[in-house]
């Protein structure tokens, strides 16, 4: 865990330092089940590969992350920031993304299924080939379907 906590620390500096300073968070193939890393500043970190099952990455800032392959079964992403993150073929399966922002992620062949994405923001985010949980749909088209009418909920 000391090393984990010192990995995020040099990446925080590589980020603060315009990226001079520091390293960058290489975490691929990791075993990171059940870590906490709430309100961590994760930018283009490296999560490839990794298992993440159970991880607390709620409000964490992961613009541009790298989660191709990674397993996130479970984890609690509320509110985290993944705008233009990699989550090709994660399994992301049960992960809480409510009020996420996915905004253009790759979620190609990602497994989402009984995920919760409640308020999480896909605006141009990629699907291709992604499992999305069956509720999801039925929660969109019911929110464009209020839209529409002005019907409140």
């Amino acid at each position: 865990m000391e090393e984990l906590n010192e990995i995020i620390s040099n990446h925080k500096i590589w980020l603060e330092s315009g990226l001079c300073d520091g390293s960058w968070a290489f975490l691929s193939k990791e075993d990171l089940r059940g870590v906490d890393l709430r309100g961590a500043s994760l930018r283009w970190a490296g999560f490839s590969g990794s298992d993440l099952r159970g991880a607390d990455l709620s409000e964490v800032d992961l613009r541009g992350a790298n989660f191709r392959g990674a397993n996130l079964r479970g984890a609690n992403l509320r509110v985290a920031n993944l705008r233009a993150a990699n989550l090709f073929g994660a399994n992301i399966r049960e992960a809480d993304l409510s009020g996420a922002d996915l905004s253009e992620a790759n979620l190609s062949k990602a497994d989402l299924s009984e995920a919760n994405l409640s308020e999480a923001i896909l605006i141009k985010a990629r699907l291709v080939g992604t499992i999305l949980p069956t509720t999801w749909l039925s929660c969109a088209m019911s929110r464009k379907f209020r839209r529409e009418k002005r019907i409140r909920p």
